[in-house]
């Protein structure tokens, strides 16, 4: 089965820059940052999906796909052609665990649609078995988009949930990012060099 794992890039994933911070710098690291983590699954392919954000091609490795679409619909939409079953991940999730985008995939075992919902409201990342179903509308800034998938579905259980995360939508998310973690090295070097010298 060939899996697929996008990070859909919007102008609004910058908006988590902090002050002194470049949003379009900050957009750039972010996305690259949750490019390396869906780049080093094992047996998924990595896509780049741009939603209104140019330039993308300098943050993908050689041979990726960088495609475009307007939403996470417009996302599995384009990404049809190229796989069985994909997870579409906003790109301000830099510090994201790949186990979860694993366990997204696990649950389309039993579910058409399954989901990592976000602190404070929508999704950090959609899996669906392509293609995507026609009912689901919901996308990764709805507040509620398990409840909103699940009132669309025409069946019960259609929509499966896996562990949350937190993406940076604005500065004060920040707080989130664990130093201790791994990767997430081009946000890292990013904030670290935009930090006022005492």
């Amino acid at each position: 089965m060939l899996r697929l794992a996008a990070v859909l890039v919007t102008p609004q994933a910058g908006a988590g820059a902090p002050p002194g911070v470049d949003p379009r710098e900050f957009l750039f690291a972010v996305a690259e940052d949750t490019y390396e983590i869906v780049a080093g699954l094992d047996l998924v392919e990595p896509v780049i999906v741009a939603a209104g954000v140019d330039g993308l091609e300098e943050i993908a490795w050689p041979g990726t796909k960088v495609l475009s679409a307007p939403d996470v619909a417009g996302a599995f939409a384009a990404l049809r052609p190229y796989g069985e079953e994909a997870v579409v991940v906003s790109a301000d999730a830099p510090d994201l665990p790949p186990l979860l985008i694993g366990k997204l995939f696990r649950e389309l075992g039993r579910a058409p649609i399954a989901v990592c919902p976000a602190e404070g409201g929508g999704a950090v990342a959609i899996a669906a078995r392509l293609p995507y179903p026609d009912w689901a509308t919901a996308g990764l800034d709805d507040p509620d988009v398990v409840a909103r998938l699940r009132a669309q579905a025409p069946g019960r259980r259609m929509v499966a949930t896996g562990p949350g995360w937190h993406r940076l939508r604005v500065p004060g998310d920040l707080a989130r990012l664990d130093p201790g973690l791994e990767g997430w090295e081009n946000t890292r070097l990013l904030l670290s060099a935009g930090r006022p010298s005492a």
